[in-house]
């Protein structure tokens, strides 16, 4: 008996994440491109939500097999992932179920020696695991964070705040769109442009009347405010929401050829003319930044050292008195508030303009938390370049 697709599809996304360092969301896109609408949303419920809880889900499976998961064969280690997150946070999921076809997802990997164990532990699972992580402490091994990240936001906000945002990141996010033309069924939001639906209409997408995205990601939009007449350069642009909010001449610049390519199918699909699209290094080629959301994982340097080089190289390239837009998807106050601190740029005051979203220790800022705001992390500035400007 072979695992259901939407369980075959699941542990393709998981093994790629984890052994070949894919992201998850790409990865589904090719493991559950012949699902259904059904099998589809329980395939990425289950791999996306594995991922999330893997340090939880790796202490489990540790506590009840006693063997290190880093020592099980990656087929094993993967499907057994897979298998304890259904048991310990799927309602509505039958466990012989869930046993059984974690067992068969060994067995088409080619494993048959690694059966019997993958069905022992499995059992031991059933059993013991939900009660193990549910009396686990709170904290970062509960909520499967990293030390590291815990103890920067425990730093930054305080720990009740801390935990609050880290359970809520646990939660499935809202489903948001921004809608370019025509009607839509859904609810008007705080952010102009953006609704809050049911589900992402497949049609109204690929007719590039929508586009999904996050109210955070839609507010960093709007806080560029550019209008028609005037260029915009938008640096690590892919895959191209915000960019293609931006009015006037729009160039979107992205290092990576598969994602500038991407990038560009996304605004000729959502009908942004207006947008060009050019793939470079934006440190490398001089180029300056407005609205920067780095992806930086390709550096070994200190992500905030890149980013205050970003906004260097902006203050050098934009005209004086021009608007230097800074927005990461992050709430790290060494990646935000610290990095325009040390930018030497004048700060205009975004809090006055989005009271909701003001920064709760910076007001000059907007921040977005998961916790208060119900979506996406988002630190968003907008900068001045005095007429006579030397940067620190």
């Amino acid at each position: 008996m072979a695992a259901s697709p939407a369980r075959q599809a699941a542990y393709e996304v998981v093994l790629r994440v984890f052994e070949h360092d894919a992201y998850a969301d790409r990865a589904l896109a090719g493991a559950a491109a012949t699902l259904d609408v059904r099998d589809r949303a329980l395939a990425q419920q289950i791999a996306y939500g594995t991922v999330q809880r893997v340090r939880a889900l790796d202490h489990g499976i540790e506590a009840l097999a006693r063997r290190p998961v880093a020592k099980l064969d990656p087929p094993v280690r993967t499907a057994l992932r897979i298998g304890a997150y259904q048991l310990a946070y799927l309602t509505g999921v039958a466990r012989h179920a869930a046993v059984n076809e974690t067992v068969e997802l060994v067995r088409s990997a080619g494993l048959e020696r690694a059966v019997a164990f993958t069905n022992a532990v499995m059992r031991r699972l059933t059993v013991g695991l939900r009660g193990l992580l549910a009396g686990l402490p709170d904290g970062p091994l509960k909520l499967s964070y990293p030390d590291w990240i815990a103890d920067v936001w425990e730093r930054d906000l305080g720990r009740d705040q801390a935990l609050a945002l880290m359970r809520a990141q646990n939660e499935p996010a809202e489903t948001v769109v921004r809608l370019l033309r025509g009607e839509i069924d859904g609810e008007p939001t705080d952010v102009p442009g953006a609704y809050r639906v049911e589900r992402v209409d497949d049609r109204a997408l690929a007719g590039g009347r929508i586009w999904p995205q996050s109210r955070g990601s839609q507010l960093a939009g709007h806080a560029v405010g550019a209008r028609p007449g005037e260029r915009t350069l938008d640096v690590c642009a892919a895959p191209g929401g915000k960019a293609t909010q931006l009015a006037g001449e729009v160039v979107a610049v992205e290092k990576h050829e598969g994602r500038a390519r991407e990038l560009a199918a996304n605004a000729v699909r959502l009908g942004a003319t207006n947008v060009r699209v050019v793939t470079a290094d934006a440190l490398c080629s001089g180029l300056g930044v407005l609205n920067s959301r780095p992806d930086l994982r390709w550096r070994a340097e200190p992500l905030p050292d890149l980013q205050l080089a970003l906004l260097r190289a902006a203050a050098e390239r934009v005209r004086p008195g021009g608007a230097v837009v800074y927005s990461v998807c992050t709430v790290n106050a060494d990646e935000n508030e610290a990095v325009v601190d040390a930018c030497g740029l004048v700060v205009d005051d975004l809090g006055a303009e989005w009271p909701a979203f003001r920064h709760p220790t910076r007001p000059e800022f907007l921040l977005t938390l998961p916790h208060v705001h119900r979506t996406s992390g988002f630190f968003v500035a907008r900068l001045r370049t005095p007429f006579s400007t030397k940067l620190r």
